[in-house]
Protein backbone atom coordinates (compact mmCIF):
# COMPACT_ATOMS: atom_id res chain seq x y z
CA UNK A 1 0.00 0.00 0.00
CA UNK A 2 1.32 3.44 -0.91
CA UNK A 3 2.15 5.83 1.90
CA UNK A 4 0.24 9.10 2.16
CA UNK A 5 2.94 11.44 3.47
CA UNK A 6 0.55 14.32 3.97
CA UNK A 7 -1.66 12.29 6.29
CA UNK A 8 1.40 11.04 8.15
CA UNK A 9 2.77 14.53 8.68
CA UNK A 10 -0.57 15.99 9.79
CA UNK A 11 -1.10 13.11 12.24
CA UNK A 12 2.35 13.76 13.68
CA UNK A 13 1.60 17.49 13.95
CA UNK A 14 -1.54 16.78 15.94
CA UNK A 15 0.43 14.60 18.36
CA UNK A 16 3.09 17.29 18.70
CA UNK A 17 0.50 19.99 19.39
CA UNK A 18 -0.91 17.87 22.19
CA UNK A 19 2.53 17.21 23.66
CA UNK A 20 3.41 20.91 23.58
CA UNK A 21 0.01 22.22 24.71
CA UNK A 22 1.40 23.75 27.90
CA UNK A 23 4.19 25.49 26.03
CA UNK A 24 1.85 26.79 23.36
CA UNK A 25 -0.67 28.03 25.91
CA UNK A 26 1.95 30.03 27.77
CA UNK A 27 3.39 31.31 24.49
CA UNK A 28 0.06 32.69 23.27
CA UNK A 29 -0.67 34.25 26.64
CA UNK A 30 2.63 36.12 26.65
CA UNK A 31 2.72 37.23 23.02
CA UNK A 32 3.07 40.96 22.77
CA UNK A 33 2.20 42.46 19.41
CA UNK A 34 4.04 45.62 18.44
CA UNK A 35 4.00 47.60 15.18
CA UNK A 36 6.99 45.92 13.51
CA UNK A 37 5.51 46.56 10.05
CA UNK A 38 6.14 42.98 8.92
CA UNK A 39 2.81 42.82 7.11
CA UNK A 40 3.35 43.32 3.38
CA UNK A 41 7.14 42.97 3.52
CA UNK A 42 7.13 39.47 2.08
CA UNK A 43 4.46 40.25 -0.51
CA UNK A 44 6.28 43.37 -1.68
CA UNK A 45 9.66 41.64 -1.87
CA UNK A 46 8.40 38.77 -4.05
CA UNK A 47 6.30 40.86 -6.44
CA UNK A 48 8.86 43.23 -7.92
CA UNK A 49 7.82 43.73 -11.57
CA UNK A 50 9.80 42.77 -14.66
CA UNK A 51 11.48 39.73 -13.15
CA UNK A 52 10.90 36.41 -11.45
CA UNK A 53 11.63 36.96 -7.77
CA UNK A 54 13.37 34.22 -5.80
CA UNK A 55 12.24 32.75 -2.50
CA UNK A 56 15.31 30.67 -1.66
CA UNK A 57 14.66 27.77 0.67
CA UNK A 58 16.70 26.39 3.51
CA UNK A 59 15.99 22.79 4.50
CA UNK A 60 18.20 20.00 5.77
CA UNK A 61 16.14 17.02 4.60
CA UNK A 62 12.88 15.95 2.99
CA UNK A 63 10.75 12.78 3.08
CA UNK A 64 11.31 12.21 -0.63
CA UNK A 65 15.13 12.19 -0.62
CA UNK A 66 16.32 12.13 3.01
CA UNK A 67 19.30 14.31 3.98
CA UNK A 68 19.81 17.02 1.37
CA UNK A 69 22.81 18.90 2.69
CA UNK A 70 25.54 17.90 5.12
CA UNK A 71 27.21 19.75 6.72
CA UNK A 72 24.27 22.09 7.18
CA UNK A 73 25.39 25.71 7.59
CA UNK A 74 22.15 27.59 8.24
CA UNK A 75 23.69 31.04 8.63
CA UNK A 76 26.06 30.57 5.70
CA UNK A 77 23.19 29.55 3.43
CA UNK A 78 21.19 32.61 4.46
CA UNK A 79 24.11 34.90 3.62
CA UNK A 80 24.73 33.16 0.30
CA UNK A 81 21.10 33.52 -0.72
CA UNK A 82 21.07 37.22 0.12
CA UNK A 83 24.38 37.86 -1.65
CA UNK A 84 23.05 36.19 -4.80
CA UNK A 85 19.84 38.17 -5.13
CA UNK A 86 17.13 36.26 -3.28
CA UNK A 87 14.07 38.37 -2.52
CA UNK A 88 13.10 36.32 0.53
CA UNK A 89 14.13 33.17 2.38
CA UNK A 90 11.92 30.19 3.16
CA UNK A 91 12.87 28.18 6.25
CA UNK A 92 11.62 24.62 6.80
CA UNK A 93 10.82 24.28 10.50
CA UNK A 94 9.15 20.83 10.51
CA UNK A 95 11.29 18.59 12.74
CA UNK A 96 10.51 14.93 12.01
CA UNK A 97 10.47 14.71 8.21
CA UNK A 98 12.54 17.79 7.28
CA UNK A 99 14.81 17.97 10.36
CA UNK A 100 13.99 21.63 10.90
CA UNK A 101 13.50 23.70 14.04
CA UNK A 102 11.33 26.77 14.77
CA UNK A 103 14.46 28.51 16.08
CA UNK A 104 15.98 28.36 12.59
CA UNK A 105 13.71 31.28 11.69
CA UNK A 106 15.16 33.45 14.44
CA UNK A 107 18.70 32.58 13.43
CA UNK A 108 18.06 33.50 9.78
CA UNK A 109 16.29 36.74 10.74
CA UNK A 110 19.28 37.72 12.85
CA UNK A 111 21.73 36.81 10.09
CA UNK A 112 20.13 38.66 7.15
CA UNK A 113 17.79 41.64 6.91
CA UNK A 114 15.17 40.25 4.54
CA UNK A 115 11.68 38.72 4.76
CA UNK A 116 11.56 35.16 6.07
CA UNK A 117 8.77 32.69 5.30
CA UNK A 118 8.07 29.93 7.80
CA UNK A 119 7.37 26.76 5.86
CA UNK A 120 5.68 24.09 7.92
CA UNK A 121 2.46 22.10 8.14
CA UNK A 122 0.40 24.64 10.06
CA UNK A 123 -2.90 23.34 11.39
CA UNK A 124 -3.29 25.39 14.57
CA UNK A 125 -3.07 29.05 15.56
CA UNK A 126 -0.38 28.32 18.17
CA UNK A 127 2.08 27.44 15.41
CA UNK A 128 1.56 30.92 13.99
CA UNK A 129 2.16 32.55 17.38
CA UNK A 130 5.33 30.51 17.72
CA UNK A 131 6.83 31.62 14.42
CA UNK A 132 5.73 35.21 15.03
CA UNK A 133 7.89 35.13 18.16
CA UNK A 134 10.80 33.87 16.05
CA UNK A 135 10.55 36.89 13.73
CA UNK A 136 8.84 35.46 10.65
CA UNK A 137 7.40 37.83 8.03
CA UNK A 138 5.11 35.23 6.44
CA UNK A 139 3.65 31.77 6.96
CA UNK A 140 2.79 28.95 4.59
CA UNK A 141 -0.82 27.74 4.77
CA UNK A 142 -1.58 24.55 2.84
CA UNK A 143 -5.14 24.34 1.54
CA UNK A 144 -5.02 20.52 1.37
CA UNK A 145 -4.78 20.18 5.16
CA UNK A 146 -7.21 22.93 6.19
CA UNK A 147 -10.95 23.41 5.84
CA UNK A 148 -12.18 26.80 4.61
CA UNK A 149 -13.12 28.13 8.04
CA UNK A 150 -9.77 27.24 9.60
CA UNK A 151 -7.84 28.54 6.59
CA UNK A 152 -9.62 31.88 6.83
CA UNK A 153 -9.07 32.05 10.59
CA UNK A 154 -5.36 31.30 10.29
CA UNK A 155 -4.95 33.91 7.56
CA UNK A 156 -6.61 36.47 9.84
CA UNK A 157 -4.47 35.50 12.82
CA UNK A 158 -1.34 35.89 10.73
CA UNK A 159 -2.52 39.29 9.51
CA UNK A 160 -3.33 40.37 13.09
CA UNK A 161 0.24 39.41 13.99
CA UNK A 162 1.59 41.49 11.10
CA UNK A 163 2.48 38.56 8.82
CA UNK A 164 1.62 37.66 5.23
CA UNK A 165 0.19 34.27 4.25
CA UNK A 166 1.40 32.24 1.28
CA UNK A 167 -1.61 30.04 0.55
CA UNK A 168 -0.55 26.86 -1.22
CA UNK A 169 -2.64 24.91 -3.75
CA UNK A 170 -2.03 21.94 -6.05
CA UNK A 171 -5.18 21.67 -8.16
CA UNK A 172 -8.17 23.66 -9.41
CA UNK A 173 -10.44 22.79 -6.48
CA UNK A 174 -7.85 23.98 -3.96
CA UNK A 175 -7.24 27.13 -5.99
CA UNK A 176 -10.94 28.00 -5.94
CA UNK A 177 -11.01 27.50 -2.19
CA UNK A 178 -7.99 29.78 -1.74
CA UNK A 179 -9.61 32.49 -3.84
CA UNK A 180 -12.90 32.08 -1.97
CA UNK A 181 -11.29 32.94 1.38
CA UNK A 182 -9.48 35.94 -0.12
CA UNK A 183 -5.89 34.76 -0.38
CA UNK A 184 -3.62 37.45 -1.85
CA UNK A 185 -0.51 35.31 -2.36
CA UNK A 186 -1.13 32.02 -4.13
CA UNK A 187 1.53 29.32 -4.11
CA UNK A 188 1.21 26.67 -6.81
CA UNK A 189 2.96 23.53 -5.59
CA UNK A 190 4.13 21.26 -8.39
CA UNK A 191 4.57 18.48 -5.82
CA UNK A 192 1.65 16.27 -4.89
CA UNK A 193 1.98 16.24 -1.11
CA UNK A 194 0.29 12.86 -0.78
CA UNK A 195 2.56 10.99 -3.22
CA UNK A 196 5.49 13.48 -3.41
CA UNK A 197 5.43 13.26 -7.23
CA UNK A 198 6.40 16.38 -9.22
CA UNK A 199 4.46 17.81 -12.18
CA UNK A 200 5.56 21.23 -13.49
CA UNK A 201 2.49 21.41 -15.75
CA UNK A 202 0.39 22.27 -12.68
CA UNK A 203 1.40 25.93 -13.06
CA UNK A 204 0.33 25.90 -16.72
CA UNK A 205 -3.08 24.63 -15.68
CA UNK A 206 -3.70 27.03 -12.80
CA UNK A 207 -2.04 30.40 -13.47
CA UNK A 208 -4.64 31.46 -16.06
CA UNK A 209 -7.39 30.91 -13.48
CA UNK A 210 -5.90 33.34 -10.96
CA UNK A 211 -7.33 36.89 -11.10
CA UNK A 212 -5.12 39.89 -11.76
CA UNK A 213 -3.84 41.52 -8.62
CA UNK A 214 -2.85 38.29 -6.92
CA UNK A 215 0.79 37.40 -6.37
CA UNK A 216 1.63 33.99 -7.86
CA UNK A 217 4.43 31.77 -6.58
CA UNK A 218 5.54 28.56 -8.32
CA UNK A 219 6.97 25.94 -5.96
CA UNK A 220 8.92 22.67 -6.16
CA UNK A 221 10.85 20.83 -8.86
CA UNK A 222 12.30 23.89 -10.60
CA UNK A 223 15.81 23.13 -11.84
CA UNK A 224 16.68 25.24 -14.91
CA UNK A 225 16.62 28.80 -16.19
CA UNK A 226 14.47 27.62 -19.09
CA UNK A 227 11.81 26.62 -16.57
CA UNK A 228 12.11 30.05 -14.93
CA UNK A 229 11.54 31.73 -18.31
CA UNK A 230 8.53 29.51 -18.99
CA UNK A 231 7.00 30.33 -15.63
CA UNK A 232 7.60 34.04 -16.21
CA UNK A 233 5.81 33.81 -19.56
CA UNK A 234 2.82 32.30 -17.75
CA UNK A 235 2.63 35.25 -15.36
CA UNK A 236 4.37 33.85 -12.28
CA UNK A 237 5.81 36.54 -9.99
CA UNK A 238 8.10 34.40 -7.85
CA UNK A 239 9.55 30.92 -7.52
CA UNK A 240 10.35 28.95 -4.38
CA UNK A 241 13.44 26.80 -4.88
CA UNK A 242 15.51 24.89 -2.37
CA UNK A 243 16.70 21.41 -3.24
CA UNK A 244 18.21 22.39 -6.61
CA UNK A 245 20.45 24.88 -4.79
CA UNK A 246 21.18 22.82 -1.69
CA UNK A 247 22.44 19.80 -3.63
CA UNK A 248 25.08 21.94 -5.35
CA UNK A 249 28.66 22.23 -4.08
CA UNK A 250 28.53 25.95 -4.96
CA UNK A 251 25.13 27.21 -3.86
CA UNK A 252 25.70 30.79 -5.02
CA UNK A 253 26.74 29.69 -8.50
CA UNK A 254 23.70 27.42 -8.79
CA UNK A 255 21.40 30.28 -7.77
CA UNK A 256 22.88 32.50 -10.45
CA UNK A 257 22.66 29.72 -13.04
CA UNK A 258 19.01 28.87 -12.46
CA UNK A 259 17.87 32.46 -12.04
CA UNK A 260 19.85 33.61 -15.10
CA UNK A 261 22.04 36.11 -13.25
CA UNK A 262 25.39 36.82 -14.89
Amino acid sequence: MKRDFLKEIVAYKRELLEQKSGYYGALKKNVKTTPHSRYGLFKKAISNPGRVNLIAEIKKASPSVGIIREPFDLNGLARTYKENGAAAISVLTEDKYFLGKPTYVRRVCEEVAMPVLTKDFIIDEHQIYETFCQGSSAVLLIVAILDDALLKDLMQIAADLDMDSLVEVHDEAELQRALKVGADIIGINHRNLATLAIDLSVSEKLVSQIPRGKVIVAESGIKTNEEIKQLQSLGVHAVLIGESFLRSADVGAKVREIMGVK
